[in-house]
């Protein structure tokens, strides 16, 4: 069997963690939207960009409660949820035309979450012949698009989604 170190990644996952939690900074500052990436709300959860993306137009769809574990979520926040998944992903295939996604959720460091305590869905856009899973295991990006780019680009498109209840 072939071994592909990661070590960087080993180091990331056991440093300390600040204090703040970024989700639930940007959740309660909708005024600070564009300084915190965030792309949309819906009454339940809300869409951001991610900083350190895989991919260009790497998104986390999250509550707005401080809640870290799938089963901790109303039955109210879990259908919000997969319906601003469904709003995400509909979004960047218009406005980024990908191939197809991954879309997934690390519940607790070991599984590599980096924010333990705010569950957030992740949704990569993948293109054929991108990098794969270069990023996680070279430590090598490529980001064809600013973020701020990325980011005016998916926030037009998500302003013509249909508002959730």
């Amino acid at each position: 069997m072939d071994v592909l170190w990661a070590p960087w990644r080993g180091t990331y996952v056991r440093a300390p963690r600040a204090e703040a939690c970024f989700l639930c900074e940007a959740a309660v500052a909708p005024e600070g939207d564009a300084a915190r990436f965030v792309v949309w709300r819906s009454r339940r959860t809300f869409v951001v960009l991610n900083t350190f993306p895989y991919t260009t137009g790497h998104l986390m769809v999250a509550p707005y409660r401080h809640v870290g574990e799938v089963e901790a979520l109303d039955g109210e926040e879990q259908a919000d949820l997969m319906a601003a998944l469904g709003t995400s992903i509909a979004a960047l295939r218009r406005a980024l035309h990908p191939d197809g996604f991954n879309v997934g959720l690390n519940l607790g460091r070991v599984a590599g979450a980096g924010l333990e305590g705010h569950l957030h869905v992740h949704v990569v856009p993948r293109w054929q012949g991108d990098t794969n899973f270069l990023p996680v295991l070279g430590a090598v990006k490529v980001i064809p698009d600013h973020l701020e780019v990325t980011y005016r680009q998916l926030r037009e498109t998500f302003a013509g989604s249909p508002p959730r209840p």
